[in-house]
This record gives C-alpha cells, sequence and structure tokens, in this order.
C-alpha cells in the first residue's frame, strides 16, 4: 500500500558531542566546517540520517567520518527541533554524549578541515545551536 502524506518531512541530523575529562579539566570535541552553512566555523560533529539507517548507526558513522574516531559507546541524549535552528531548512538533530578519560587519536576528514579539544570553559564562536547544546549537556550531566 502507498500512502500519500500531507505533512512536511523535516530533515534529520545526528551530532555526537564528545567530552573528554581528566583530573583537572573537561574538553568537548568540535569540528571546523567545510561547507555552508557556517563554513569555517566550529561544531559538534555529525550530519543528516541516511534513509536505510538507525539514529545509532548515524551517529556512529558521521563521526568515524569527521573524526576518524572509532569505537565510542555514545548514549542519546536530547533532541533539538527548533524550526530555525538550520539556514537549509527544518531540520530536528538528535545529539549523542559520550565522556571519556583518554584521548583518542583523532584527525579532522570529510566535512570537518579541522579538529579540536575545546576546554568547556572556553568555547570558541559556534554554528547552529552548538552552543546551547554544550551548555544544556553541562547542566543536565553529572560532574561535567
Amino acid at each position: 500500500m502507498t500512502y500519500t502524506y500531507k505533512y512536511p518531512h523535516p530533515a534529520v541530523t545526528v551530532d555526537a558531542l564528545v567530552f573528554y575529562q581528566s583530573q583537572s579539566t573537561t574538553k568537548v570535541l568540535l569540528i571546523k566546517r567545510k561547507n555552508e552553512p557556517f563554513k569555517n566555523s566550529w561544531a559538534i560533529p555529525g550530519g543528516f540520517v541516511d534513509e536505510d539507517e538507525t539514529l545509532e548507526k548515524a551517529v556512529v558513522r558521521e563521526l568515524q567520518e569527521e573524526t576518524q574516531i572509532f569505537g565510542l559507546k555514545l548514549e542519546q541524549f536530547k533532541a533539538y527541533s527548533q524550526p530555525d535552528r538550520d539556514p537549509r531548512g527544518r531540520t530536528i538533530s538528535v545529539v549523542f554524549t559520550c565522556i571519556i578519560n583518554f584521548m583518542p587519536n583523532a584527525k579532522a576528514a570529510d566535512d570537518a578541515i579541522d579538529l579540536d579539544w575545546f576546554s568547556i570553559d572556553n568555547l570558541p564562536s559556534m554554528a547552529f545551536d552548538h552552543e546551547l547544546v554544550i551548555k544544556e549537556a553541562r547542566k543536565i550531566i553529572p560532574n561535567l
């Protein structure tokens, strides 16, 4: 049976919010975007979900593609759905988090031209609503 939908179809994205914690600091992994919108701006690694994949597979894929980081256990944190959060159109992003106590070997790739670990107390200007995402994670996740 074929259905005709009368409702709009927002795009779905995923973001991988990876925190590194040591005894003295907490840092977050950010990538510098290669493409518009927000070209050359810092952002949380992530991207669009393909039609044939789950959110969990999409976030693992996007993190690997943009940072070359493999094998992290990411947990779903929160969805962000403000209608104007992405200038390309209606986009809902599901954010996943991971807190690690080691610095993985990371390298910018795919849609990222650079990456770096930033202190959560000294964040750069960021794309989309990613500064809000990090601030909310700090409020909700214990010990950040």
